[in-house]
């Protein structure tokens, strides 16, 4: 007869999450980057901490950390971009994160050795302008415990990585990102109105030709 009972699923998946990041320490001494498999640990640990101390969350992300998710690219990144809260089909802003997220996020940086800031409401300054219409609808929804992450879809993600590309230029990650995706003339053209109300300014229209030549898609300005 055992002593007592066994360890609870939280315990379990700390555990198991501490062996993975000891064996990778051993091989690379990179304990901060999240690759596929030890995001979704991560996020999985986040839920696991929110239940464990009677919380939820329900957030919308975007960024690379959604393409890990939606299997679109396999770089690691370090961080998760929190775009949105969810609160029904409304969105409301991340930053700052609510208490007993951004301390449960906090300590599973700690025990995972991540990032103290690898659940980043920063991208949350989207909502300022809009997010694509029908954002929510498409995006799909992945399940950590308490934790409900609803993941950009390919379509925002091409908004999103293209506004990027054109911000930060053709050597940034972000195009291959967006190569990623292989995006259409159409989807290019959809992402790059919406880039528009973001910034109208004549430098940064610029910029956003330069990012869809690399596409080899070329548009009037009447098309924008």
């Amino acid at each position: 007869m055992p002593d007592g009972p066994g360890p609870g699923p939280l315990l379990r998946v700390a555990e198991t999450l501490i062996k993975r990041m000891i064996f990778s320490i051993r091989e690379d001494h990179t304990v901060n980057q999240l690759d596929q498999e030890r995001l979704s640990e991560a996020l999985q640990a986040l839920g696991e901490t929110l239940a464990f101390r009677g919380q939820t969350a329900r957030v919308a992300v975007i960024g690379g950390s959604g393409l890990l998710l939606l299997g679109a690219v396999s770089r690691a990144t370090h961080d998760v971009d929190v775009v949105a809260l969810v609160e029904g089909e409304r969105l409301a802003r991340a930053q700052p994160l609510p208490v007993a997220l951004r301390d449960a996020a906090r300590d599973v940086a700690s025990t995972l050795g991540l990032d103290p800031n690898w659940f980043n409401p920063g991208p949350t300054s989207l909502l300022d302008f809009g997010l694509p219409v029908g954002f929510v609808g498409r995006s799909s929804i992945r399940s950590y415990a308490a934790l409900v992450v609803h993941v950009a879809s390919r379509l925002d993600q091409i908004h999103f990585k293209l506004y990027a590309a054109s911000d930060q230029g053709p050597r940034s990650k972000h195009v291959s990102d967006l190569r990623a995706l292989s995006p259409g003339r159409d989807e290019l053209l959809a992402a790059a109105r919406w880039c528009r109300t973001h910034d109208p300014s004549p430098g940064f229209l610029m910029s956003l030709r330069g990012a869809l030549a690399l596409f080899e898609v070329e548009v009037s300005d009447e098309e924008l």
